[in-house]
């Protein structure tokens, strides 16, 4: 009968929008997620670890993309959110959703740390009658194996005393069809009840839930669709190498092909892989495969195709600098367009751009960059040497003093005509030239 009731509370709460939301990671996650919630009509919490976040809500200022200021002044003034470095709060908490860091280490294995440690903080101000959701993309096994044991240490049982569930996230930084209220979101938990307090809390925040039978699953459809993406990218950038070789247009080849309606989705290539997830997603499956004894060699092959990325790039770079310039990498400046992983976003999170400044310069040359999103490198786990570097803005004068322009994300807000007219070598990785109609005989596709 305990269970009977500890359930029948929290799923009233939940219905009558009473449940209290604690959100755990203020980033480019935990934040939208927290304003759909709070949109909901749910009270929320938000908890991290940077104080500079916390300010910066403080004062109304979005940090996030996906979050714009005034929306998120709107729900703390309807005081529906509220942030805190504070994570005593918890235990007011009813519903708390993990949306912390899974980073890779140096040796490509899973680094669940964040995750541990915000479980470990968890089980300090753990009671009955609550949910624990982990968003974080991880290993199948992760929520039952790492998340739950944890939390049981305290006594207390999962399905009985509290409940644990799972839902991958899937945003996708600017993305102006879908956000976090309007894209479907797979939901798991341990047990039914569990599934059910999952399937009844999304269901109040977004448009489509989509319930499945486990925990392990849910992790595993996120790995799924990661891993799509990064094999489809891998294989179109291969491609470009050997179509390159042939003396063919990949971009052209592409375009061709996607006007088949059936059989055929068009990815293209690019410098290499950013964001959080394509880059680091898979590498958590052939990790976790190793303990069946299964290889994955199509995600690693995959893998090691786009890391090589970076350096093919590089390497045309210095091939056209040496025919159409007469100038070695060493002794030249090049001036990289584009930061972030993606355009029109201020997200640098695994971005290539950051490893092709550094191989770059690994080769003796001298890079800086232009981005319209990016003013100044943030401090990175991967590149603390590049940390202050800022953004040059593109005047005539700025151009003229560069040996080469390396397109490496194509924002909109940048003006490729000038660029073209400015005379100095382009090697554009995104075929936004061809794109906009632009041509000139010192453009040169990598």
């Amino acid at each position: 009968m305990q269970s009977t009731s500890v359930f029948d509370d929290l799923s009233n709460k939940i219905e009558t929008r009473t449940a209290r939301a604690g959100i755990i990671g203020l980033g480019y996650v935990g934040l939208p997620l927290a304003m759909a919630i709070a949109r909901s009509g749910f009270s929320v919490i938000g908890f991290d670890v940077d104080p500079k976040k916390i300010v910066a809500i403080d004062a109304r200022s979005s940090y996030i993309d996906a979050v714009t200021s005034a929306d998120l002044q709107a729900q703390i003034d309807a005081g529906r959110f509220t942030a805190t470095t504070e994570f005593a709060g918890l235990a007011d908490c009813d519903v708390i959703v993990i949306c912390v860091p899974t980073p890779l280490t140096k040796h490509r294995d899973p680094d669940l740390s964040f995750v541990e440690a915000t479980s470990r903080t968890i089980a300090e101000h753990l009671r009955k009658g609550q949910l624990v959701v982990l968003e974080s993309t991880t290993y199948p096994g992760t929520t039952d194996d790492v998340v739950k044991v944890i939390l049981e240490k305290t006594g207390l049982k999962s399905g009985t005393d509290f409940f644990v569930g799972f839902s991958p996230e899937r945003e996708d930084p600017g993305n102006q069809h879908f956000n976090t209220a309007t894209i479907p979101k797979v939901v798991a938990g341990d047990g039914a009840q569990a599934l059910s307090l999952m399937s009844a809390f999304y269901g109040a925040a977004v448009k489509t839930v989509v319930p499945v039978s486990s925990n392990a699953t849910a992790e595993a459809v996120k790995l799924t669709e990661n891993i799509f993406r990064s094999v489809n990218i891998a294989l179109v950038n291969e491609l470009k190498t050997v179509y390159a070789a042939m003396g063919i247009d990949v971009w052209e080849v592409i375009d061709a092909a996607k006007t088949k309606p059936f059989g055929y989705m068009p990815f293209y290539p690019g410098p290499g892989l950013g964001g959080h997830c394509i880059p680091i997603d898979p590498f958590y499956l052939t990790w976790k495969s190793r303990e069946y004894e299964l290889p994955t060699r199509f995600i690693e092959l995959a893998g090691e195709i786009n890391s090589a990325m970076p350096r093919y790039v590089v390497g045309k770079l210095a091939e056209a600098l040496d025919i159409r310039v007469g100038k070695a990498l060493s002794r030249s400046r090049v001036l990289m367009i584009g930061l972030a992983y993606k355009k029109n976003v201020a997200d640098i999170r695994e971005s290539p751009s950051l490893r092709l400044i550094e191989v770059i310069e690994e080769r003796g040359g001298r890079a800086d960059y232009h981005d319209p999103h990016v003013p100044e490198i943030p401090s990175t786990r991967e590149y603390q040497a590049l940390k202050g570097r800022q953004s040059v803005e593109l005047t005539d004068e700025v151009l003229a003093g560069y040996d080469a322009i390396l397109i490496a994300t194509d924002h909109d807000g940048v003006d490729y005509k000038r660029l073209a007219e400015s005379g100095a070598l382009i090697v554009d990785t995104r075929n936004v030239f061809a794109r906009l109609g632009i041509t000139a005989e010192t453009i040169v596709k990598a």
